[in-house]
């Protein structure tokens, strides 16, 4: 029987305190100069040029950047550069190129292309000596330090953050700044946070939905997917605005749903889809305060921004357990890479 906390899952997502901190410090200088530039030149859009995890971490930063700038932000696919070949007219936009190795060849072709179509391009990357972070007019790294499990963890949280520092330079947000700068400690307790109910429930589970909406969206995104790669579930990532549009049907007691709820104007409407969802008789498991006929998972509240990596750091921990009592081995996901390098 493996042990849960000998993993190397386990141990990466248990770094992400001092991978915070350590950014947190070390790119003080960095965004304030990028905030500054961006300030002086404003764009009028942002798009973003992600995969996987940090494609999620893209969600976070459109729901950040709309409604703390008022800047629309658009997912731009790669493969229009890299395999259509087509030169996009940007402009005046930011490109935010985010990734973990910053060597798949089609956020290469991406951030060129961006680059080529007048776009400033901004580098989130862990590998400060990528392709990725030569290509980029400006650079902030991660410092996550090495990532070697397949699953990613801490790199997404340190992206989270990295986003966060960004948009309270640039916005000049200093009740954002502020609870940024107090999120290594409140990872160290998140961290801590009993998911033990979520883990007995989901490990006889055969798929569920992962429920979140405006900032929580993106982490309900990364949840689905850990779920999927390190513990054998089918599990689809939703908008709670979403699911009463068709997905509602599948809804039941053998059809959980995990919620990631923010203390912020979305609230209202999340714990209106959580009733409707438990008078249907699913299991509903909601981070965050939980409406009756829910099961709550014990989570911090703090600025809406910043309790999505909170969240997400109780879930991986959480995920390594569920993980296991699967069956699985949280370090050796079937068919899968640590470095994909998408054309």
């Amino acid at each position: 029987m493996i042990d849960p906390a000998g993993t190397r899952m386990y141990a990466e997502a248990a770094e992400a305190v001092d991978a915070v901190a350590r950014q947190l410090a070390a790119n003080q200088s960095a965004n304030a100069a990028i905030a500054a530039r961006l300030r002086e030149r404003t764009p009028h859009t942002a798009i973003t040029l992600a995969r996987g995890s940090s494609d999620h971490a893209a969600t976070f930063a459109k729901y950040l950047i709309e409604t703390r700038l008022g800047i629309p932000t658009l997912s731009a696919a790669p493969s229009v550069a890299s395999l259509y070949g087509t030169r996009a007219r940007t402009e005046k936009m930011l490109c935010l190129a985010i990734s973990q190795s910053g060597k798949s060849p089609d956020l290469l072709a991406g951030a060129r292309g961006a680059k080529d179509g007048g776009a400033t391009v901004l580098a989130l990357v862990n590998e400060p000596d990528s392709p990725l972070a030569a290509i980029a007019d400006g650079l902030l790294p991660l410092h996550a330090g090495p990532e070697l499990s397949v699953a990613a963890t801490k790199s997404f949280i340190c992206t989270l953050t990295a986003l966060t520092s960004l948009v309270a330079a640039w916005s000049q947000d200093e009740a954002l700044a502020q609870a940024l700068a107090g999120a290594p400690e409140r990872l160290r307790q998140a961290w801590q946070a009993d998911w033990s109910a979520l883990v007995s429930g989901l490990s006889e589970a055969r798929g569920l939905y992962v429920v979140g909406r405006g900032l929580g969206l993106g982490v309900a995104q990364e949840a689905a997917l850990k779920l999927k790669e390190t513990c054998g579930l089918h599990a689809e990532a939703f908008s709670a605005a979403e699911v009463r549009h068709g997905p509602m049907a599948l809804v039941g007691p053998d059809f959980p749903l995990l919620v990631f709820r923010q203390s912020d104007e979305t609230e209202g409407s999340v714990d209106d889809l959580v009733r409707d969802v438990a008078r249907h008789g699913a299991p509903v498991y909601v981070a965050g305060a939980a409406p009756a006929g829910a099961i709550a998972l014990p989570a911090l509240s703090d600025h809406p921004a910043i309790e999505p990596m909170l969240q997400i750091q109780s879930f991986y921990r959480a995920a390594v357990s569920l993980s296991v009592a699967r069956g699985f081995d949280p370090d050796r996901p079937p068919h899968l890479a640590k470095v994909t390098e998408t054309v």
